[in-house]
Protein backbone atom coordinates (compact mmCIF):
# COMPACT_ATOMS: atom_id res chain seq x y z
CA UNK A 1 0.00 0.00 0.00
CA UNK A 2 1.36 3.78 -0.56
CA UNK A 3 1.43 5.91 1.88
CA UNK A 4 0.43 9.47 -0.13
CA UNK A 5 1.92 11.54 2.89
CA UNK A 6 5.39 10.02 2.68
CA UNK A 7 5.15 10.77 -1.36
CA UNK A 8 4.74 14.64 -0.42
CA UNK A 9 5.47 15.53 2.88
CA UNK A 10 3.57 19.50 2.45
CA UNK A 11 0.47 17.45 1.92
CA UNK A 12 0.05 17.53 5.56
CA UNK A 13 0.86 21.15 5.47
CA UNK A 14 -1.98 22.16 3.43
CA UNK A 15 -4.82 24.06 5.78
CA UNK A 16 -6.84 24.74 3.06
CA UNK A 17 -8.06 25.67 -0.57
CA UNK A 18 -9.14 28.78 -2.06
CA UNK A 19 -11.49 28.57 -5.68
CA UNK A 20 -11.21 31.93 -7.74
CA UNK A 21 -13.79 32.14 -10.16
CA UNK A 22 -13.36 34.23 -13.11
CA UNK A 23 -15.61 36.31 -14.74
CA UNK A 24 -16.06 39.58 -16.84
CA UNK A 25 -19.21 42.45 -17.18
CA UNK A 26 -21.29 39.40 -19.16
CA UNK A 27 -20.94 36.85 -16.67
CA UNK A 28 -20.87 38.85 -13.49
CA UNK A 29 -24.24 37.70 -12.60
CA UNK A 30 -23.54 34.22 -13.51
CA UNK A 31 -20.25 34.52 -11.06
CA UNK A 32 -22.42 35.95 -8.22
CA UNK A 33 -25.40 32.74 -8.07
CA UNK A 34 -22.16 30.52 -8.49
CA UNK A 35 -20.53 32.04 -5.77
CA UNK A 36 -23.21 32.36 -3.73
CA UNK A 37 -24.65 28.78 -4.25
CA UNK A 38 -21.04 27.27 -3.36
CA UNK A 39 -21.28 29.37 -0.17
CA UNK A 40 -24.80 28.85 0.74
CA UNK A 41 -24.21 24.75 0.32
CA UNK A 42 -21.22 24.10 1.95
CA UNK A 43 -21.11 26.80 4.22
CA UNK A 44 -17.53 27.97 2.89
CA UNK A 45 -16.54 31.56 3.14
CA UNK A 46 -17.10 33.87 -0.32
CA UNK A 47 -14.99 36.49 -0.97
CA UNK A 48 -15.57 39.91 -2.55
CA UNK A 49 -17.11 39.53 -6.71
CA UNK A 50 -13.72 41.48 -7.79
CA UNK A 51 -14.42 44.13 -10.94
CA UNK A 52 -10.84 44.18 -11.30
CA UNK A 53 -7.71 42.46 -11.51
CA UNK A 54 -6.76 41.64 -7.77
CA UNK A 55 -3.42 39.85 -6.26
CA UNK A 56 -1.86 37.60 -9.10
CA UNK A 57 -5.30 37.37 -11.21
CA UNK A 58 -5.60 38.85 -14.36
CA UNK A 59 -9.50 38.77 -14.68
CA UNK A 60 -12.29 39.67 -12.53
CA UNK A 61 -12.51 37.36 -9.51
CA UNK A 62 -14.15 36.09 -6.38
CA UNK A 63 -12.60 33.81 -4.34
CA UNK A 64 -14.15 30.59 -1.94
CA UNK A 65 -12.10 29.57 0.91
CA UNK A 66 -12.92 25.72 1.98
CA UNK A 67 -11.12 23.53 4.07
CA UNK A 68 -9.29 20.23 2.99
CA UNK A 69 -12.29 17.75 4.32
CA UNK A 70 -14.72 19.82 2.12
CA UNK A 71 -12.37 19.50 -1.39
CA UNK A 72 -13.81 16.44 -2.11
CA UNK A 73 -17.30 18.07 -2.21
CA UNK A 74 -16.75 21.67 -3.37
CA UNK A 75 -14.42 20.73 -6.60
CA UNK A 76 -16.85 18.50 -8.03
CA UNK A 77 -19.75 20.03 -7.44
CA UNK A 78 -17.73 23.33 -9.04
CA UNK A 79 -16.75 21.46 -11.68
CA UNK A 80 -20.69 20.45 -12.66
CA UNK A 81 -22.10 24.01 -12.01
CA UNK A 82 -19.14 26.58 -13.51
CA UNK A 83 -21.48 26.38 -16.92
CA UNK A 84 -18.25 27.64 -19.20
CA UNK A 85 -16.77 30.40 -15.72
CA UNK A 86 -12.82 29.51 -15.62
CA UNK A 87 -11.68 28.14 -12.10
CA UNK A 88 -8.73 28.04 -10.34
CA UNK A 89 -8.40 25.52 -7.43
CA UNK A 90 -4.88 25.58 -5.19
CA UNK A 91 -3.60 24.72 -1.52
CA UNK A 92 -3.28 27.13 1.09
CA UNK A 93 0.41 25.19 2.48
CA UNK A 94 1.53 27.89 3.50
CA UNK A 95 3.68 28.82 -0.11
CA UNK A 96 2.13 31.09 -1.94
CA UNK A 97 4.38 31.11 -5.33
CA UNK A 98 4.03 27.30 -5.56
CA UNK A 99 0.24 27.21 -4.45
CA UNK A 100 -0.35 29.07 -7.46
CA UNK A 101 2.34 27.64 -9.66
CA UNK A 102 2.75 24.10 -8.55
CA UNK A 103 -0.41 23.05 -7.74
CA UNK A 104 -3.07 24.97 -9.16
CA UNK A 105 -6.28 23.04 -10.98
CA UNK A 106 -7.35 24.35 -13.80
CA UNK A 107 -10.90 24.32 -14.69
CA UNK A 108 -11.75 25.96 -18.39
CA UNK A 109 -9.71 28.05 -19.56
CA UNK A 110 -5.83 28.11 -18.32
CA UNK A 111 -5.41 32.01 -17.22
CA UNK A 112 -1.47 34.10 -16.88
CA UNK A 113 -0.98 34.53 -13.55
CA UNK A 114 1.18 37.47 -12.41
CA UNK A 115 3.41 35.19 -10.15
CA UNK A 116 6.00 38.41 -9.42
CA UNK A 117 4.43 39.49 -6.40
CA UNK A 118 5.74 36.11 -4.99
CA UNK A 119 9.11 35.41 -3.52
CA UNK A 120 10.62 32.55 -4.20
Amino acid sequence: MVDHNNLNPSLANISGYHAHVYFDAATLEQARQLCEGAADLFSIKMGTLHQKAVGPHPRWSCQLTFTPQQFASVVPWLALHREGLSVLVHPQSGDDLRDHRDYPIWMGRVEPLDLSRFSE
